[in-house]
């Protein structure tokens, strides 16, 4: 499935890409294209104005001379053909003479000789005038097209009119989108520019030089951008915004597949330790009790204490029933923890609050745990600072919280180094801090975010070299939160671990 997935979303991207690509070489080639257009059709409208202006100048002056209109001076067919050719009129120059000749000369046909010599000579001279004032006319266009470039450019273009020739270009090639433009020199100055022409990105920036036959010391530069460029090739590929809907869509399905899948496993990994755990953990208090059972109904040891005495017997009967009795106690506690932790997900716990001492709390439990500290060569500092020691908490839950925190510091001491443990309770910012310190084992960064999570024991490479099935420090965190309190963990690998709990006191 990931190979799949990913092997489409790699097409999919190279398609857009590709797709976008082509879009935006298809745009430059179609810009650059209508510029050049533009350009040369600034150079035509050059060249036909000076061509009417010097048709006008020529014909006023033949039509002046000759009293003629100038339409009878150069005709209009004439007139073309030799603007157009005027090699072609200059060589059959003599056919045209002796054809007009014959043609007069047909039309005048039983005249005399005289009359046809007049006529043909007449005519001859009208050619050779005609030819003569085109050929001035030709080379006066020339001329002033050669001194152009002497003019400025606002005398060349009418800048005004530049944005609708640009218009139109671009129309010609179906580009109507928004565009700013400007007119520079050959040292980049402006001449001339749209009210708003700013450039961006330079990149973008098309440029077609006006005039290219012009020197190039005085050679000029329409510079064009289009701001909204960017939407305008979007939108010509907006067909495939579905497809990438629906890859998104597919995206999230895979992904949330996938960690359904992973968290299953999580749960399934985690369903097996706690059941592992929890049956050990079980064993040692029934197994005290069994043992406890069998010793009262053996008759053999029943006479044996009977025969020792009366206080000997009651002095094994007494620690019988006590081994009993805790055994029982941490049975039901252990059961408790469990059933607590499910209520409370159900939001069915009730909480009987009621106010306590803090430092009676921490003294009695720290009392409980003074003999467990000692068998492992350990010592128990009880360091009760809090002046304000009045809380709002259930005494037997928060027993159990404080009792949890002082067993996992006798649970995870390091075996080579003498347990030192630190209760206390201090007054911080109007609040009871209430803090169990300890120089065991630590626990790693990694680990720090998951202490609190039910079911989770930090890795210690064996599962049952330490007591417990992971809802301790879980046990912790909700009673301390339904008492509108917090606890966070300081700790560092191979250093300790310090608990902090944070309530208000009473006052």
């Amino acid at each position: 499935m990931i190979f799949a997935f990913v092997g489409l979303l790699y097409l999919q991207v190279n398609y857009i890409r590709e797709i976008a690509k082509n879009q935006d070489e298809q745009f430059d080639e179609t810009v650059k294209r209508s510029l050049y257009q533009i350009a040369h059709g600034l150079e035509l409208n050059e060249t036909s104005q000076l061509l009417k202006d010097q048709i006008s100048k020529w014909g006023k002056k033949s039509s002046i001379k000759n009293n003629l209109p100038i339409d009878n001076i150069l005709g209009k067919g004439q007139q073309s053909l030799i603007l157009q050719n005027p090699d072609k009129w200059t060589a059959n120059r003599s056919d045209l003479n002796v054809e007009s000749i014959s043609m007069q000369s047909n039309n005048t046909r039983g005249s005399g000789k005289s009359s046809l010599n007049s006529q043909s000579q007449s005519i001859q001279e009208s050619l050779y005038e005609r030819y003569d004032n085109s050929k001035n006319l030709l080379s006066e266009v020339i001329g002033q097209m050669m001194k152009a470039d002497e003019k400025p450019i606002e005398e060349r273009i009418e800048f005004k009119q530049l944005k609708t020739y640009i218009e139109a270009g671009l129309a010609n090639n179906n580009l109507t989108l928004p565009f700013q433009y400007a007119v520079i020199d050959n040292n980049r100055n402006i001449v001339y520019k749209s009210a708003d022409f700013e450039i961006t990105n330079p990149k973008k920036v098309f440029s077609q030089i006006l005039f290219p036959n012009d020197p190039i010391s005085k050679l000029y530069t329409l510079q064009v951008v289009f701001p909204t460029r960017n939407q305008y090739e979007l939108s010509s590929i907006k067909f495939i915004i579905p497809s990438i809907i629906f890859s998104l869509l597919l995206l999230a399905v895979f992904t949330t597949t996938l960690y359904i899948i992973l968290q299953q496993k999580h749960l399934s990994e985690i369903k097996k330790d706690f059941v592992s755990n929890m049956t050990h953990e079980l064993k040692t208090p029934v197994a005290g009790i069994s043992i406890a059972g069998q010793m009262l109904g053996d008759e053999n040891l029943i006479n044996t204490l009977e025969q020792a005495g009366p206080l000997s017997k009651s002095a094994s009967f007494n620690r019988i029933t006590r081994t009993i009795r805790d055994e029982t106690k941490r049975l039901q506690f252990l059961i408790d923890k469990v059933l607590q932790i499910s209520l409370m997900e159900d939001g069915r716990s009730i909480m009987k609050i009621k106010k306590l001492d803090a430092n009676e709390l921490l003294l009695n439990i720290a009392q409980i745990f003074d003999i467990q500290v000692e068998k492992c060569g350990g010592t128990l500092e009880l360091e009760l600072d809090a002046v304000e020691a009045t809380i709002y908490v259930d005494e037997m839950h928060f027993t159990n919280v404080l009792f949890n925190l002082m067993e996992n510091a006798v649970k995870y001491r390091k075996p080579d180094v003498p347990l030192k443990l630190i209760a206390r309770t201090e007054n911080v910012n109007e609040k009871i801090w209430i803090s169990i310190q300890d120089n065991g084992i630590g626990i790693k960064k990694e680990n720090m975010k998951k202490v609190f999570d039910r079911f989770y024991r930090v890795h210690t490479g064996n599962v049952h070299d330490v007591k417990g099935f992971g809802l301790g420090l879980a046990y912790v965190k909700k009673i301390v939160e339904e008492l509108n309190g917090t606890i966070k963990v300081e700790s560092e690998l191979n250093m300790g671990t310090k608990f902090i709990i944070n309530l208000s006191y009473i006052q």
